[in-house]
């Protein structure tokens, strides 16, 4: 009998171009939650304790910036896309 394990997507957010793929299709989607869960997997993916050190910001506050429901500030939001190596970019 096989035991069913959850899929964690950090494990597979190894790469900027995986992390930037990823974060283009979740922006498709237009939902503030889902980019919020997604910036936090590329956090965990990284080490939370590396993009505090990088960013300056305190690692409980990061937990807390990117779980369900949280409204971080833009500044925040840009200093932890910024120290994921990717930048945001509007196109037509």
């Amino acid at each position: 009998m096989s035991k069913l394990t959850t899929f964690d997507i950090s494990q597979y957010l190894d790469s900027k171009e995986m992390t930037a793929e990823y974060l283009s299709q979740v922006l498709k989607d237009g939902d503030m939650n889902e980019l919020l869960e997604a910036i936090g997997n590329i956090a965990k993916a990284k080490g939370m304790s590396q993009i505090a050190k990088d960013t300056g910001l305190g690692r409980e506050s990061l937990y807390k910036a990117f779980q369900e429901g949280a409204k971080p500030r833009f500044e925040t939001i840009m200093k932890v896309m910024n120290s994921f190596g990717v930048k945001l970019q509007a196109s037509v």
